[in-house]
């Protein structure tokens, strides 16, 4: 009479089978542990910004309030645009913000332009 193992053996139905599923489970639980933490070391650096506000001044410039949250102790950088009537770029400015123990911060700037600009606004912002 013919045993179970045997049959087993005969027809490959061996533990060798579970070998590779058993390694292919661990890296998959590795791949998602490591964009898991991607995902949370990026967050954590991430930089919002909000636009509060806007006044223009005059021909050559126009203010810009905006407020930003961002990680405490990070210096920060922000681009700034002013556009006109048609949507284009009429005065830009790159704005180094040091850092502070503040978590959100309000900022008012002024924005050089070539022409009259009818609105502004904070194009990115990120971590220095």
């Amino acid at each position: 009479m013919t045993t179970a193992r045997e049959l087993d053996e005969r027809y490959g139905r061996t533990g060798r089978r579970r070998l590779p599923w058993i390694i292919g489970g661990i890296l998959a639980v590795a791949v998602v542990g490591v964009f898991g933490w991607m995902t949370v070391t990026t967050q954590m650096n991430a930089v919002d910004a909000d636009d509060l506000g806007f006044t223009v001044t005059d021909e050559h410039s126009v203010d810009l309030r905006f407020q930003y949250t961002a990680p405490r102790g990070s210096d920060v950088v922000c681009v700034l645009e002013a556009l006109d009537q048609e949507f284009g770029i009429v005065g830009w400015k790159i704005l180094e913000i040091p850092a502070t123990e503040s978590h959100t911060q309000a900022v008012d700037v002024r924005i050089p332009t070539v022409s009259r600009a009818t609105t502004s606004l904070v194009r990115t912002c990120w971590v220095a």
